[in-house]
């Protein structure tokens, strides 16, 4: 099967590179998935779980707070200004932050708790 090579980066770090069959992410024209042999796309990225699957048939999940996507030559780069993988997410601090952005009526921190809760498996889409 064909693959890609993705690199997801955050501003302070590198989250996860690898190769992979599939991509999907949220991008300003909606969900964009991207597979070997995509046409070249730059996009931007909105806050949104990423989806990776992986080369091996595994899956690596990240919420992604803002920055862009870059596909060229069977290469994605995925620079975010902020990224978690699922696996790094406190979902118990994730609820409260989405209670208190509730409460403070703040639709971003709002959003980006959702996201958050989506990646960790926490919380069902409803958007």
């Amino acid at each position: 099967m064909a693959e890609l090579h993705v690199e997801l980066v955050a501003a302070d770090r590198k989250v996860w590179s690898g190769a992979a069959t599939i991509v999907v992410a949220r991008t300003a024209s909606g969900d964009t998935g991207i597979m070997p042999g995509h046409t070249p796309v730059l996009s931007v990225l909105e806050t949104g779980p990423v989806t990776i699957r992986t080369a091996d048939q595994g899956t690596v999940v990240a919420a992604v707070h803002g920055g862009f996507l870059s596909f060229a030559d069977n290469k994605l780069s995925i620079l975010a200004e902020i990224a978690e993988l699922a696996d790094e997410i406190d979902v118990a601090r994730a609820e409260r932050a989405l209670e208190n952005a509730k409460t403070e009526a703040d639709s971003h921190a709002e959003r980006r708790a959702e996201v958050r809760l989506l990646a960790a498996g926490g919380l069902k889409a409803h958007h």
